[in-house]
């Protein structure tokens, strides 16, 4: 684990502050389960690990803790919170509004042909990531697709909305590549918007874009019974089934 979070350390950019790399390491390492729901966190042990001060650690515990991410009990620890299914719902319930509202956009207003190009080579890009299994490749490319789609549209404050609310849908996101959500079928979803937007064709963009937006409702079910000591629902009521 310790390896890995510096390697993340290591990946962040230097031109930003201290607290915002910690923020940014320790958010991707509880979305890719480096950082394992129900895990007790230690600002001592993250400052000596990084070499940094307690307090831009204990800056980034409250950015977490308002992203649902970690929970900070006074006097007990800094808990990874486990998956809420009713967040998870709620996040995509917003993604998918606002998404569906930026592809519309997109094949309204004609993308410059540079952005449908730049929009096709990250397409070819997570191709490539299937044959290597490349899954970590694969998310962030998937990320920096939709990004790009809603910056062009000039949709910039209704990214930044999409990425405050969708850290616990990430969470499950990235559980479901490759087995319950095939990366194949993920980047055929996202040919079918671009080729939409490309189009014009608004009725097909808004499908399209929804009909990716709903994947997770397919495979959250099948999530929750294969790791259920990652979601607090579900762990509460295998609890309660055990008493």
């Amino acid at each position: 684990m310790k390896a890995n979070l510096q390697a993340m350390w290591l990946r962040t950019s230097t031109e930003v502050t201290v607290r915002q790399r910690l923020h940014e390491v320790l958010r991707q390492a509880i979305i890719r389960m480096v950082l394992a729901p129900g895990q007790a966190l230690s600002e001592k042990e993250i400052a000596d690990l990084f070499t940094v001060s307690r307090q831009p650690v204990r800056e980034a515990f409250i950015r977490l803790s308002e992203s649902g991410l970690v929970e900070v009990r006074p006097q007990r620890g800094t808990y990874v919170v486990r998956i809420s299914r009713q967040a998870v719902l709620e996040a995509r319930f917003i993604r998918e509004s606002l998404e569906v509202a930026i592809a519309l956009e997109a094949a309204k207003c004609t993308l410059p042909s540079g952005v449908l190009m730049e929009l096709n080579e990250l397409i070819e890009r997570q191709r490539s990531c299937i044959e290597r299994q490349d899954h970590d490749r694969f998310f962030f490319l998937d990320e920096m697709f939709h990004r790009t789609l809603a910056i062009s549209t000039g949709q910039t404050m209704a990214w930044n909305v999409i990425e405050d609310v969708k850290a616990q849908l990430d969470r499950v996101r990235y559980l479901s590549i490759p087995d319950s959500t095939p990366i194949p079928k993920l980047t055929d979803q996202h040919q079918a918007i671009v080729d939409a937007i490309a189009a014009g064709d608004t009725t097909a963009a808004v499908q399209t874009m929804s009909i990716h937006q709903r994947e997770i409702l397919h495979s959250l079910p099948e999530l929750e019974r294969r790791f259920p000591e990652l979601f607090e629902d579900v762990g509460m009521k295998i609890h309660a089934q055990t008493i």
